[in-house]
């Protein structure tokens, strides 16, 4: 149909947008969030030398060893927890969030709150 734009092609629109606002360096990386229906994935990167300096999912094997969740929103907490500590591990206590085109509700946010808990700055 011409005219119509479904889900992914927004979402895709949406990150693009906030991409050219949104880059991280080595003193403030930047923290993107990718959602799945099933699964979570944030990584920490240095936009200037396009390096991943950290990374977690809920594929990931200490999320996995945690045994099942109660719910996707706790899974996406605890990865969040975990990055954390990856996170100030490698000395990074302060990142810029990119949402990646998602709301910042349910999920992503969970995510958020899970990181800045445990001591890392948005």
């Amino acid at each position: 149909m011409a005219g119509y734009e479904g889900k992914h092609e927004r979402r895709v629109r949406r990150h693009r947008r906030i991409r050219k606002r949104v880059t991280g360096s080595a003193a403030c990386p930047r923290l993107c969030v990718f959602r799945s229906a099933r699964h979570i994935y944030a990584q920490i990167v240095d936009d200037e030398q396009g390096k991943t300096l950290a990374a977690a999912s809920t594929l990931s094997r200490e999320i996995r060893e945690q045994g099942k969740m109660e719910s996707k929103t706790a899974a996406a907490r605890a990865v969040g927890e975990l990055l954390a500590t990856k996170a100030l591990a490698a000395d990074i206590s302060r990142v810029v969030f990119d949402r990646g085109g998602f709301k910042f509700h349910g999920r992503v946010k969970a995510l958020a709150v899970g990181l800045g808990e445990k001591g890392v700055k948005l």
